[in-house]
């Protein structure tokens, strides 16, 4: 069994929440747990489940985010699920999050460009996300730019702590590509107060991490269980 889990981003700022990541989960013997690789999940089963869980959420929030890599997005039962869940939202928007994952590597950016223009033209937004690791290099993204609203910076995808220098450059390196393109930069794996007053420093608004909410369960049917 998969179902959504929530959690919160924000705009420290203002204190105020700006939308949901969905993150999908698997229940398994040891409670629910993401998968290894999206590409593990059925098509058939992300598509019901993005469905339902937007209309869950329509008038909760924002934003909502759904992360796809690139196989899920060219697929086109996820591509009308996507359809159904923007118009579902409107006049709120579904930012659908792409992510890198082994077995993507025949899908070039030029594959992409008419699938996202068409995502734009319904009102859809699209966010890069886990920069700065695998080959979301800016030389390998800079193409996809001009159809991107957002940025994602992952701290957990590094061994080291965003205490760390070498982390501070990457960060404040993607921060200024996103001011200089004129996109969101949103900052994720925030964990503890230091984490939190380091942002603050950096002046890093848009922020995710389980300092300020850790996912939680989307119940779409009244007997998930929990």
């Amino acid at each position: 069994m998969y179902r959504y889990f929530i959690q919160p981003q924000l705009n420290k700022v203002n204190n105020s929440l700006i939308g949901y990541e969905l993150l999908i989960r698997r229940r398994t013997t040891d409670g629910w747990r993401p998968p290894k690789h999206f590409s593990d999940i059925p098509v058939s089963i992300i598509a019901e489940m993005l469905t339902a869980a937007t209309s869950r959420l329509v008038f909760k929030i924002g934003s909502v985010s759904v992360n796809l890599n690139r196989t899920q997005m060219m697929d086109p039962k996820i591509n009308a699920a996507l359809i159904r869940s923007q118009d579902q939202l409107r006049p709120l928007k579904l930012n659908v999050e792409l992510t890198e994952e082994p077995g993507d590597e025949s899908i070039i950016n030029a594959d992409l460009k008419p699938m996202l223009q068409r995502f734009i033209q319904r009102g859809m937004e699209l966010c890069l996300d886990d920069v700065g690791t695998g080959d979301n290099q800016y030389e390998e993204i800079q193409e996809l730019i001009p159809y991107v609203s957002e940025l994602k910076f992952a701290l957990q995808n590094f061994e080291q702590s965003f205490q760390d220098a070498a982390i501070q450059a990457k960060v404040i390196y993607w921060r200024d590509i996103a001011k200089k393109e004129n996109l969101r930069f949103i900052l994720e794996g925030i964990e503890d107060k230091a984490d939190d007053q380091l942002a603050d420093k950096l002046n890093i608004d848009l922020r995710q991490g389980y300092y300020y909410g850790k996912p939680y369960l989307l119940k779409v049917k009244p007997d998930d269980p929990d």
